[in-house]
């Protein structure tokens, strides 16, 4: 994403942002080609049920603890 708004929007590359859920392939195409609006994509998303948070863990060897 970070390589595709680099060129198109850089503004809003680095910022935070909130994952709601996801959208099937056909409904996200239609609106990466503005058919639809973002009430209508909202109608159509699928809402996570949890939330989780990750720690990034940069490779290498660890001892046991």
């Amino acid at each position: 994403m970070a390589i595709s708004f680099s060129q198109s929007n850089h503004k809003i590359i680095g910022n935070n942002y909130l994952v709601m859920g996801t959208v099937d392939k056909k409904d996200w195409k239609e609106g990466n080609q503005n058919s639809l609006s973002p009430s209508e994509i909202l109608e159509r998303i699928y809402v996570f049920k949890d939330v989780w948070n990750f720690d990034v863990i940069p490779a290498g060897w660890y001892p046991n603890q």
